[in-house]
């Protein structure tokens, strides 16, 4: 069959490399792609936002299935449209995308259906929202309720923090949005917990824990995530009776209910606080570098399993796990997340053995007269696998340490809470 990965991300590239290990894949695309899915993929430059020039892409291919990397053509609608024209595509439909799409509609799906989240409040107006912030104080937890890449929530420290961020976004600073959804901040541990949906039933998908700051020991400002590590040392069997009985079977529910069963991959982003699961916000997809671990750690085959959630027979699917503990570090490029550097030459890539146990996947790069560049503020994702978390860490590192890419910074401490307390 040929297939074809929509993206151009480390989430993408990792997609790619386990459907590469299927023997049932006759051509394997990747539109639009970078550095890395070339060389495991056929790249093709097309623009995925305009659906109409992407399905000419797939016809002239012949490209029989379509699984959508990134969260922006889902909630454009994506599958609907394909549906429309006969081609198989693996994803939630646009109304399902809307957990991830609207922060308000998901909190109100929580509301309604006693699903555990933070107190909140949703307001398209100033003057109700500063009444609010000052009325529960700080901190608080001020976000934009439509996608803002990663940049739209922020935990603010002070009153006038709040204020400031929720009159930016009132005002139009994200153009999916001019509402803000202001919520009490929970204190706790976070864990990343992945299901695979169809429309009959689930499985769970493996568990991480993402690093969301810019600087060691969790300082600095928010990013698209710094590293992952999975699975999660937070999971146990009790918390995941919990997470599953509490948030994900309601909600799962709650979209059958609405006509829309939800169908592709889930992603939950839990508080834990007092071993109570909080749901802090869901993805329509697979989490970026989240999903990079999880890969590495899959052992059934990829495709067999999106092609049962399609047919409606995930249940006859049993989905293996490789032990072993899989951490990724995120290569950035100096100045990321703010004003990064662009279209700097990396070198030393070939110095690196790939293999089961060490990845690099690629994510803002493009190569050019043989030649790898970088042209995004998350550049490369260096991922290992071992028997310890420790050991993956070590391994992750001294790759990072033979590329020596100079215009380039990363976390040394990844996992570092699971590592200290093991």
């Amino acid at each position: 069959m040929n297939l074809a990965v929509l993206g151009s991300g480390g989430r993408e590239h990792a997609i790619c490399y386990k459907l590469k290990q299927s023997s049932k894949i006759k051509k394997l695309f990747c539109i639009p792609g970078n550095a890395g899915t070339q060389k495991i993929a056929k790249n093709i430059k097309a623009d995925i936002s305009n659906f109409d020039k992407l399905y000419q892409v797939i016809k002239k291919n012949k490209i029989e299935l379509v699984i959508v990397g990134p969260e922006q053509p889902l909630v454009d609608g994506i599958v609907d449209y394909l549906n429309k024209k006969k081609v198989r595509v693996f994803g939630p439909d646009k109304y399902a995308s809307q957990l991830e799409g609207s922060k308000a509609f998901m909190k109100n799906l929580c509301r309604k259906h006693n699903i555990p989240t933070a107190n909140f409040g949703i307001f398209d107006n100033f003057d109700d929202a500063s009444e609010f912030i000052k009325k529960n104080g700080a901190p608080i937890v001020v976000k934009a309720d439509g996608l803002a890449a990663g940049k739209g929530v922020s935990i603010c420290t002070s009153v006038e923090e709040a204020l400031k961020n929720t009159k930016e976004i009132l005002d139009g600073k994200f153009k999916s949005s001019k509402r803000v959804v202001l919520e009490e901040f929970i204190e706790g541990e976070e864990i990343s917990y992945f299901a695979i949906v169809d429309k009959n039933s689930y499985h769970f998908f493996g568990s991480a824990q993402d690093h969301k700051r810019v600087g060691e020991n969790d300082t600095g400002p928010n990013t698209g995530g710094m590293g992952a590590y999975s699975p999660s040392a937070l999971l146990t069997k009790e918390l995941e009776n919990k997470i599953k009985q509490k948030i994900i079977q309601p909600t799962l529910k709650a979209m059958k209910d609405l006509g829309h069963p939800y169908r592709g991959f889930l992603y939950a982003g839990l508080m834990i606080n007092k071993d109570e699961p909080y749901l802090i916000e869901y993805n329509i997809r697979m989490g970026d570098p989240e999903c990079q671990v999880i890969m590495m750690r899959l052992k059934t085959d990829l495709l067999e399993i999106i092609d049962s959630i399609i047919n409606n027979k995930l249940n006859n699917i049993k989905i293996k796990w490789s032990k072993k503990n899989s951490i990724t570090i995120v290569l950035c490029a100096k100045g990321y997340p703010l004003n990064y550097l662009k279209n700097s030459e990396i070198k030393n890539l070939s110095k690196i053995k790939l293999d089961d146990s060490n990845q690099i996947f690629h994510a803002g790069t493009y190569s050019k007269n043989n030649k790898i560049y970088s042209n995004g503020g998350r550049v490369l994702n260096i991922t290992s696998c071992s028997e310890s978390l420790v050991k993956a860490r070590n391994n992750s590192l001294s790759n990072i340490n033979k590329i020596n890419w100079k215009d380039g910074f990363f976390r040394k401490d990844i996992g570092w809470k699971a590592i200290k307390n093991s």
